[in-house]
């Protein structure tokens, strides 16, 4: 006889669930997150428009969504929250652009901090799904997620830095481009941030080029120098 089946608890039925929503959900976030990172983008070294903010209205309405469904299955929502407590905060923001009549977002240092906080949320979500798609392959992963951050990290420079509001500073999207690349290479630059925003996203794009330089180093070293000794290996069997 066939013994029964007994019932899983509870919880190890939402984590089942979560784990094949979010593998089913892994290429249209990509997707999708992708989008959003280009929109973003565009908005910031462009300038917003009606067309851009309604793609991104859209997209950012797919993304609570999935978030709220993402809550729904876990089985401990709090413990949910706290671990994806940036991700929450850049649902958030780009609320209060919908909000155009509250008083607070007049002032410009306020509209300023929002675009800091989506800069940092944009590139959470694409750092999530990338990983996600990628499952973490390396040195490919970081060459992808560091083109993303540079892209990104150019555009809120150029928004946070621009000429003609800070003296000295990016004329043009590619000005701030070729600064962030500097950056992000350890090779510095001459120009240093005015602004509070620039200066707490220079910080950032720092630390991650500290973390990641590191490792895009001794992945290339791994690579010469086992080159070197197949190379070695071959001319002894010769």
């Amino acid at each position: 006889m066939e013994r029964p089946v007994e019932p899983r608890p509870e919880a190890e039925e939402r984590l089942g669930a979560l784990a094949e929503l979010e593998e089913w959900l892994r290429t249209p976030m990509l997707v999708l997150s992708a989008a959003w990172l280009a929109l973003v983008v565009a908005e910031l070294a462009l300038g917003a428009n009606r067309l851009l903010e309604t793609l991104g209205t859209v997209i950012w309405v797919v993304f609570l969504l999935e978030f709220a469904l993402r809550l729904t299955l876990a089985p401990d929502r709090l413990s949910f929250l706290r671990a994806n407590w940036l991700s929450v905060i850049a649902l958030m923001a780009p609320a209060f652009r919908l909000l155009r009549g509250v008083r607070l977002l007049r002032f410009a240092r306020a509209a300023r901090g929002l675009r800091l906080v989506r800069v940092v949320g944009t590139a959470n979500r694409t750092m999530n799904a990338l990983r996600a798609a990628m499952r973490r392959r390396g040195l490919g992963y970081v060459a992808a997620l560091t083109a993303l951050v540079t892209l990104l990290g150019a555009a809120g420079m150029y928004a946070f830095e621009r000429a003609p509001e800070v003296e000295g500073g990016f004329t043009s999207f590619g000005d701030a481009l070729w600064w962030t690349a500097m950056l992000l290479t350890t090779m510095g630059s001459t120009y240093w941030p005015v602004t509070a925003e620039g200066r707490v996203l220079c910080l950032l794009l720092a630390v991650y080029a500290f973390a990641v330089f590191g490792y895009i180093t001794a992945a290339f070293a791994s690579f010469f120098v086992g080159r070197d000794a197949e190379e070695r290996g071959v001319g002894e069997h010769r």
